[in-house]
């Protein structure tokens, strides 16, 4: 693997012109990873069926129907867990004391 790191430029090139590139670990060599050409055209899931809209901008509704969010999201959090997204006065020993 350190060898792998210190000459992924390489490993990278041997890809892009089309061999397949098989990353070992430990004494016994074993396969652990393939670094092969990406083909742009190749899917990769549902998000690259969006036109990209620019820098940073995702279009509205891009997960529209993929999941639903129940009426219980909207319920107040329990006194045990909003408690631990308040400060406490830990925070001071752990970001100092203007934390608070």
């Amino acid at each position: 693997m350190h060898e792998a790191k210190t000459q992924l430029s390489k490993l990278v090139k041997q890809a892009q012109s089309g061999e397949e590139v098989i990353l070992t670990s430990g004494q016994k060599r074993t396969p652990v990873a393939r670094i092969v050409a990406f083909d742009p055209d190749a899917r990769l899931g549902e998000i690259s069926e969006f036109e990209v809209q620019g820098k940073g901008k995702r279009p509205l509704g891009l997960y529209k129907g993929m999941f639903d969010i129940g009426p219980e999201f909207f319920d107040p959090l329990p006194e045990e867990e909003l408690a631990l997204w308040e400060s406490s006065p830990s925070d001071e020993a752990l970001f100092g004391p203007s934390a608070r």
